[in-house]
């Protein structure tokens, strides 16, 4: 009988405990039964664990909101991400039933020890970073903590097939002073999962397009300590169509109308020099976009160096062109001055035979002659007049053909079609580098 005495008394008592503890529903109650009162508590100190050897899993999660700018000449991405990290607290668990059913507890962020996670690539200030004050605590011990940043990453940007380029940044979390053996990082979903909501929850894009984002776990090893690393690969896609419309278009009509120019007949060197001054100024356009420590010449500068070079050439073309034509014409010039000078020869020499008194005024001087001489000096006199003016006549209808038109005209046909092969060919070699790399990531 006192044994059921002693049990019954027992059972009333943990019913009293019990009863106690379920009359106080609030959080208070909750932070003194963890020990978060104290506002010197270790627990923001030294690692969550109640055994050094056991490792510290990190999950951190990272999904893009915009990719706000890309700048190929300092190599950086501004972006505009949410972070989640997560990780559990082996002194903080609770029974939920025991305080009435509270399950989740929101504690400030310095009252809990928090994983020292930084950005290797983060290359922005301290001011864009919104950390939550705020953490969130669940009864089973795990711990998670969220923030918004405007973050500007270096990256190493490949921009041969500008631009029809596909970039791959990588964004890296790592602990600064925990080796793998205390920390390890890791996610809380999936890659495919985190790429999904990029994608739907992405606000701005600019020029850009988001691809997909690869996840990446691996360690390194800095004096002879391994650490974990946790990698995000962005790739991002541009969108090419106003470098087509401003740059490439441009450069390939200015081609079509050099090719054009040889069918020209009147003053083809002032339209050349017009079309090079034009091209001078695409690329002066395109030296702003491109940095200038690219290690390979983008596809997209070969271009224009390509096609500055040929309406150049073009240009030299047709300098020699007019060079030989002129140079034929002189020598046309020369023969005709030949014929009428040796034909106003002939004449004067006529004359002076035909009136002695004007060979007289003219201080020619010598024996007067019979008429019978005369008329015979005379006939021969026209006799040579008439050989003279045929063999200037031969000399003038050899050179009216024009030797050097004959092979302007030869030269000419020869560098355009060297000259169309040329573009035909580069433009098919454009078009497998820069078309078959953008149509192999759409």
């Amino acid at each position: 009988m006192s044994v059921l005495m002693t049990l019954a008394f027992l059972a009333v008592t943990a019913a009293g405990v019990s009863s106690s503890e379920m009359s106080d529903c609030s959080y208070l109650s909750l932070l003194t039964h963890l020990n978060l009162i104290q506002t010197d508590s270790p627990l923001s100190i030294m690692r969550p664990v109640k055994n050094w050897t056991t490792t510290t899993v990190v999950s951190q999660d990272m999904v893009l909101f915009g990719i706000l700018e890309v700048d190929e000449k300092s190599q950086t991405v501004t972006t505009h991400v949410q972070t989640q990290m997560s990780w559990r607290n082996e002194f903080l668990k609770w029974n939920s039933s025991s305080f009435c059913g509270i399950k989740m507890l929101t504690v400030p962020r310095n009252m809990l020890w928090v994983p020292d996670v930084s950005i290797q690539e983060d290359a922005s200030d301290t001011g864009s970073i919104q950390n939550s004050p705020l953490v969130t605590l669940t009864s089973d011990g795990l711990v998670s903590a969220s923030g918004r940043q405007r973050l500007t990453t270096t990256c190493q940007f490949k921009l041969k097939l500008f631009p029809f380029d596909t970039q791959r940044c990588n964004i890296t979390f790592g602990s600064m002073n925990y080796d793998t053996e205390s920390l390890k990082m890791r996610t809380i979903n999936s890659q495919e999962a985190l790429s999904l909501v990029s994608e739907q929850i992405m606000i701005t894009q600019g020029e850009w397009e988001l691809l997909e984002i690869k996840i990446i776990y691996y360690s390194v090893e800095k004096q002879n300590v391994s650490e974990s690393r946790l990698i995000y690969t962005v790739i991002i896609m541009r969108k090419p169509m106003l470098y087509v419309i401003n740059l490439i278009v441009p450069l390939f009509y200015f081609l079509i109308l050099d090719l054009g120019s040889f069918f020209i007949r009147g003053e083809k060197l002032s339209f050349k020099v017009t079309l090079l001054l034009s091209i001078s100024v695409l690329l002066l356009i395109l030296q702003e976009i491109l940095p200038s420590t690219e290690s390979k010449l983008p596809l997209m500068a070969s271009f224009c160096l390509w096609v500055f070079a040929l309406v150049g050439l073009s240009i030299l073309e047709t300098m020699l062109m007019d060079f030989l034509l002129g140079f034929d014409g002189c020598c046309g010039n020369n023969a005709q001055n030949a014929v009428n000078n040796q034909e106003a020869e002939i004449q004067l020499e006529g004359n002076s035979h035909k009136d002695p008194s004007a060979a007289e005024e003219r201080g020619q001087l010598g024996p007067v002659m019979k008429p019978s001489e005369v008329e015979l000096l005379m006939l021969i006199l026209e006799e040579v007049k008439v050989a003279r003016i045929e063999t200037g006549r031969h000399i003038k209808d050899d050179r009216k053909p024009g030797r050097y038109t004959r092979l302007v005209k030869i030269i000419d046909s020869v560098y355009f079609v060297l000259y169309f092969l040329n573009v035909v060919g580069y433009l098919l070699y454009l078009n497998m580098e820069w078309l078959g790399s953008y149509l192999s990531n759409i």
